[in-house]
């Protein structure tokens, strides 16, 4: 059984470059690294590529609805691959972590995130392995929606892409079942200033 990689955002070019697209940032960095590209899967409601990461049959998917309906395309991948819960991983932005920080979790809610949300709607084994991009919060929650879907200040992306870079470094550990090991890499990376 394929391990999919489903990074969550909005398509188009008009929020490609968003705090809300964090996700995508992490599977274009993977497609980069492994020299592949997606191709579009509109059965799936999909853009899909399958590559090997690290020895392991991958599946990199980007929903191409948006981000409040991304539960559909997951749904429809999961099924026509049949990857069950423990072969899937989402990564997406997380407003409760600050930009520079990105965290792996199995299992537990949804944190109020919309995409996530709609995942829950759409699936019925929710205990699959998150990476939560931090991207900080604006301070209120009346704000929460033009801060998501608005380009961080330079600084800040920066430390969001670094992030990512830190979870691609640990990506081998996941692939290979060693989550202990991964989260521990990278959960302890940023807490002692490396």
């Amino acid at each position: 059984m394929p391990f999919l990689i489903v990074g969550l955002g909005n398509p188009g070019s008009r929020y490609a470059e968003t705090r809300h697209n964090a996700g995508f940032w992490f599977l274009d960095r993977l497609a980069d690294e492994a020299g592949g590209s997606f191709r579009s899967q509109s059965r799936l409601s999909a853009e899909t590529m399958r590559i090997s990461l690290h020895g392991k049959d991958c599946i990199l998917a980007k929903p191409a609805t948006f981000m409040n309906h991304s539960g559909q395309s997951v749904r429809a991948v999961c099924d026509y691959y049949r990857i069950g819960a423990e072969n899937l991983l989402v990564a997406y932005d997380e407003l409760d972590l600050p930009p520079g920080v990105a965290r792996l979790k199995l299992g537990g809610g949804h944190g109020g995130h919309n995409g996530m949300r709609d995942i829950f709607r759409h699936t019925v084994d929710q205990d699959f392995l998150r990476l939560r991009i931090g991207i900080g919060h604006p301070g209120s929650k009346d704000a929460v929606t033009g801060y998501v879907l608005s380009r961080a200040p330079a600084e800040q992306e920066q430390l969001i892409r670094e992030s990512i870079s830190d979870a691609l470094d640990v990506l081998p550990l996941v692939l290979s079942g060693d989550l202990p090991g991964a989260m521990k890499e990278l959960h302890t990376e940023k807490e002692n200033g490396l």
